[in-house]
C-alpha cells in the first residue's frame, strides 16, 4: 500500500493577481505504509532534538515569519532552523520508499487556456495532473514487483466547501472513462481530508511544496535539489513528466 499525501503551497490567486502569485504548487509525497512508522520515527526524534513541538510549515522557517504566534521555530537561530529544515529532507531522502511527485503550474499562462480559466479549475487540472502520476507509479511498481499495487490519496484540509469540491473531483475522477482520463485502477475509494497538524505526511509534502515554489519563483534550488533523490523518475532516469510536472505544457 502505497500513501500519497498533498499540500499546496497556497492558494490559487484571482486572475487579476497573477503578478503576486506567479506560480502555484501541489506537492505530494508518497510513503509505503512499511515505511510510513519509520519516517514518523524518524520526524519526532528530528523535532525533539531541535526543541519543536508545533506542526512543520515551510513558511515557519522564513526569517519574518520566525517571531510569529504559532511559529514552533521561533526559539531556534537563523543556523539551527536551516539545519532542522535540512534533517526534514534528509528523512525524504534516506527513506528509500518515499517518492517525491510534484504539480507547479505557472498561474499567468494557466488563466489563459481554456481548461484551467479559473483558479478552481486551475487547483483541479493540477489534482488530476498530479493523482495521475500516482497512478503511474502505482503502476510500475504492480509491474516491478508482479502483484498489483494500490494506493489511497490524503490531502490536506482547506475548509469544508473546498474540500467537498475536492471530494466530488476525485471521485469523478475515479469514476470516468473518458479518454483523456487515467483509468485509476490502482487507487483505492474516496479522498481523505486530514488536517495538517495531525499528518506527518501532509507537514513534509508542504515542506516539498514550498521548496519547489522557491524554484520556480527565482530560480534557488538549495532546498529543492535536498530531496531531487527522491522524484519519480522514468526508467531511463527523467525526473519532468514523471515526478515533476510543468503546467500549462511546454509554456515555461
Amino acid at each position: 500500500m502505497q500513501m500519497l499525501f498533498v499540500d499546496e503551497s497556497g492558494t490559487p490567486p484571482p486572475i487579476s493577481k497573477t503578478n503576486h502569485t506567479p506560480f502555484f504548487v501541489l506537492g505530494g509525497v508518497c510513503i509505503p505504509e512499511v515505511e510510513w512508522k519509520s519516517v514518523a520515527i524518524s520526524l519526532d526524534k528530528l523535532k525533539a532534538s531541535f526543541g519543536v513541538t508545533e506542526e512543520i510549515k515551510w513558511r515557519h522557517f522564513s526569517r519574518a515569519g520566525s517571531k510569529n504566534k504559532g511559529n514552533g521555530l521561533c526559539h531556534l537561530s537563523d543556523d539551527e532552523r536551516e539545519r532542522f529544515r535540512d534533517g526534514i529532507y534528509n528523512i525524504i531522502e534516506t527513506h528509500q520508499g518515499v517518492k517525491v511527485i510534484c504539480v507547479a503550474c505557472h498561474t499567468e499562462n494557466a488563466y489563459k487556456t481554456s481548461y484551467m480559466g479559473t483558479p478552481d479549475a486551475l487547483y483541479m487540472h493540477c489534482y488530476k495532473k498530479l493523482t495521475e502520476r500516482f497512478q503511474y507509479y502505482l503502476q510500475d511498481l504492480s509491474k516491478l514487483s508482479g502483484c498489483a499495487e494500490y494506493g489511497i490519496v490524503v490531502c490536506d484540509h482547506r475548509g469544508s466547501r473546498d474540500d467537498e469540491k475536492l471530494r466530488e473531483h476525485h471521485d469523478k475522477l475515479m469514476k470516468a472513462q473518458l479518454s483523456k482520463t487515467s483509468d485509476y485502477q490502482n487507487i483505492i475509494g474516496g479522498l481523505f481530508i486530514s488536517p495538517s497538524h495531525l499528518s506527518v505526511g501532509i507537514q513534509l509534502a508542504d515542506m516539498v511544496a514550498g521548496a519547489v515554489l522557491r524554484s520556480c519563483k527565482n530560480g534557488d534550488r538549495r532546498f529543492s535539489d535536498k530531496f531531487k533523490g527522491s522524484y519519480r523518475r522514468s526508467s531511463e532516469g527523467k525526473i519532468e513528466g514523471f515526478g515533476a510536472v510543468k503546467l500549462p505544457h511546454k509554456t515555461w
